[in-house]
């Protein structure tokens, strides 16, 4: 049984969970939190503080030694906001390394929106319709709109709770000047939303994180609800006076309030007020907590990942080729011109798996370089590659780690003239130890597009044949000939050798 372990490095707290795959399913062994404030200093000072770095530190060794305990096969460490905004972020996360192994991950507010979608999506009941999904951290606010459990739209706003509260509360109990800034910042941002997100025919309203959790048994305790109940739907008009009247009170009373406790307390009034504007703004009759969380969406796509046979990988891959063909649409490429590359670039990535020997994910970078690699004359004709490169490495893609593009990107970059160099910039861009399999997938993609020269004439069949020193790629041309691809093949056989070690050959059959 395989074991994954999920870390949320977030602005208010530290979190953790591990689970073992058991019947293609997750089955939750392990779960911790800390709340450390890491977000406290860097939306005051735009620098993480020494002891927020302590705090986190102890609480990442804590989560270390659990993950030993429990022998997770694989780890997944991100950070969130307050990484995003640390000038000192990088720094923090190189000791994180040097004490733990683990390569946290700075995630964007679209991504991190991305996996909380999925981690609702793939455990809370009664999500089939048409919801909006709310998760009010630390340091920022994702607000998705899902139907029929697929993500539509997804915007990250900057209004976490410890965020305003540094920016904007700095009396106890906050004056009335003071709500009324943030009162005002907060609309601001809403506006911006509602660009983006239309709530009608919303059939739920989800929220999820610390805050969500503290109003929803704060209004279980005024309406007299039993705290076990778990679809309780919190009412607008309940959080709306929640806001009011927790701004009233100072620090030591908001933490004797039921469900809300003395480390929620001190930043409870800025995120009740997101909350009430937010669900005002929408016109959102109130929302449903789910303990489900960034962590869950982690966990999901890393059984997506691992086992072909889920649910939930089929729902990851769909929903990582739709953000590949958004991309297209919104760059000006029409996907059904590029298909026919993808098409040849998955037939040759298959019919010489014998000699690439690339892991079988490249298959999925290669597909999505074959679709993108004109997304570059957006920009400009001259030095579409290099655009192309760098839109790719740089655009929110669903799905796809920092990492991932960065390779995606590589891939793409190289079917022009010039080839992949350890020392050329965007190979630098690439871990080393990816550099071989990137050069091997750059053969095959340019392959693919030597097989596409003439997008007028219909697309042509190839057949692979391969021998122990050569290949060989037979041709059936098609209305209007294959004499434009059989010279461009023939180009790339010198590429080939100095790759694969064989020789290429083309004909006509």
């Amino acid at each position: 049984m395989q074991t994954f372990a999920a870390i949320d490095i977030g602005s208010n707290s530290c979190r953790l969970k591990i689970a073992r795959v058991v019947q293609h399913r997750l089955r939750v062994v392990h779960e911790d939190r800390e709340v450390t404030r890491l977000g406290g200093s860097v939306f005051e000072t735009g620098l993480v503080s020494p002891e927020s770095m302590a705090a986190t530190l102890s609480a990442l060794k804590r989560f270390y030694k659990a993950v030993q305990i429990h022998g997770a096969d694989q780890v997944r460490a991100v950070a969130t906001a307050a990484m995003r905004d640390a000038r000192n972020g990088r720094a923090f996360l190189a000791w994180v390394r040097d004490e733990t192994g683990w390569d946290v991950e700075i995630i964007s507010g679209l991504e991190e929106g991305r996996l909380i979608h999925r981690g609702v999506m793939s455990n809370e009941p009664g999500t089939s319709g048409r919801c909006i999904l709310i998760d009010v951290g630390g340091g920022s606010c994702e607000i998705s709109l899902s139907d029929r459990k697929r993500i539509r739209e997804t915007v990250s706003l900057p209004l976490g709770a410890v965020r305003l509260t540094e920016e904007f509360l700095k009396t106890d109990p906050p004056t009335k000047e003071e709500i009324a800034r943030m009162k005002q910042f907060i609309s601001r941002e809403l506006r911006k939303a509602a660009r983006r997100i239309h709530a009608e025919r919303i059939s739920l309203v989800i929220a999820t994180s610390g805050t969500a959790a503290a109003l929803s048994e704060a209004s279980k305790v005024i309406n007299r609800v039993r705290p076990t109940k778990k679809e309780y739907i919190a009412p607008s008009q309940d959080v709306r006076r929640l806001a009011d009247k927790l701004t009233k009170m100072n620090n030591e009373t908001r933490s004797g309030v039921a469900g809300i406790g003395p480390r929620r307390s001190e930043i409870i009034v800025a995120g009740a007020h997101v909350y009430a504007q937010l669900l005002d703004h929408f016109s959102l009759p109130g929302f449903r907590y789910s303990d489900m969380g960034l962590r869950d969406g982690i966990l999901s796509q890393m059984l997506a990942e691992q086992d072909a046979r889920t649910t939930a990988h089929q729902q990851y891959e769909r929903d990582r080729w739709e953000g590949v063909l958004e991309t297209c649409r919104r760059y000006g490429v029409d996907p059904r011109q590029a298909e026919p590359v993808r098409l040849h670039a998955a037939q040759l990535f298959h019919d010489l798996a014998a000699i690439h020997e690339l892991p079988a994910e490249y298959q999925t970078w290669l597909e999505s370089a074959a679709m993108l690699r004109d997304i570059g004359k957006f920009m400009n004709y001259q030095g579409h590659h290099r655009h192309a490169q760098y839109i790719i490495a740089n655009s929110e893609i669903f799905g796809f780690t920092a990492t991932q593009r960065v390779v995606t990107s590589a891939i793409a970059r190289y079917i022009g003239k010039s080839r992949p160099e350890a020392e050329g910039r965007t190979m630098r861009q690439v871990p080393p130890e990816e550099h071989e399999n990137v050069k091997r997938a750059v053969v095959l993609l340019r392959l693919a597009v030597a097989l596409n020269q003439d997008r007028a004439s219909d697309v042509l069949r190839v057949r692979v044949r391969t021998y122990p020193k050569r290949v060989l790629l037979e041709l059936s041309p098609g209305r209007t000939g294959a004499e434009l691809e059989l010279w461009s093949l023939r180009k790339e056989a010198d590429y080939f050798r100095e790759v694969f070690r064989r020789e290429l050959f083309v004909t006509l059959a």
